[in-house]
């Protein structure tokens, strides 16, 4: 499951409380400065997986490492990665979802319209301009607590992919 927007720190609380709402066997992925001695091991005991966001490749391997046949789980990345305005999301949850062969849920916070959830799962094909053209047609509308800090919905490899084809195609 897909976190979006994140923009505020009431995204952490409100998402979790829907996760226990619904009954999910939710995990949910935070930086590893969340999780210091003192009050590390409550995080945790709540589903917290700390990561290193300096060591992404680890990341991955171990979260794909996670969904075991026959074993429902739902973990949850906040795909900004951040609070604050990036240029693109984070491409972990996309590689994760690929490795495992599991679908992504997007969820979110709607600040503007007063009112959250998720969407359909979406099993993803590879096609990364595709299927992120599905997430940005899901999350439309929906705005954060702080619509400023919210960037755009795509992956840094769209925006080599843009660089690459040359200035006119990414201007579109």
């Amino acid at each position: 499951m897909i976190a979006s927007p994140h923009t505020s720190n009431w995204d952490f609380p409100l998402a979790l409380l829907i996760g226990w709402a619904l009954e999910f066997n939710m995990r949910w992925v935070g930086k590893k400065e969340m999780f210091p001695p003192v009050i590390g091991w409550i995080w945790k005991r709540m589903g917290g997986i700390p990561v290193d966001r300096a060591s992404a490749s680890t990341m991955v391997e171990s979260l794909t490492n996670m969904f075991e046949p026959g074993e429902r789980i739902t973990i949850v990345i906040p795909v900004a990665g951040t609070r604050g305005h990036t240029d693109h999301w984070k491409s972990g949850f996309y590689r994760v979802a690929r490795g495992a062969n599991v679908p992504v849920v997007p969820a979110f916070v709607d600040f503007g319209n007063k009112r959250c959830g998720a969407g359909e799962a979406i099993m993803l094909t590879g096609d990364v301009t595709a299927d992120m053209d599905r997430f940005r047609e899901f999350y439309a509308g929906i705005e954060g607590k702080y619509p400023e800090n919210d960037g755009p919905i795509l992956l840094r490899e769209e925006l080599k992919s843009q660089l690459e084809d040359g200035p006119e195609s990414a201007a579109d």
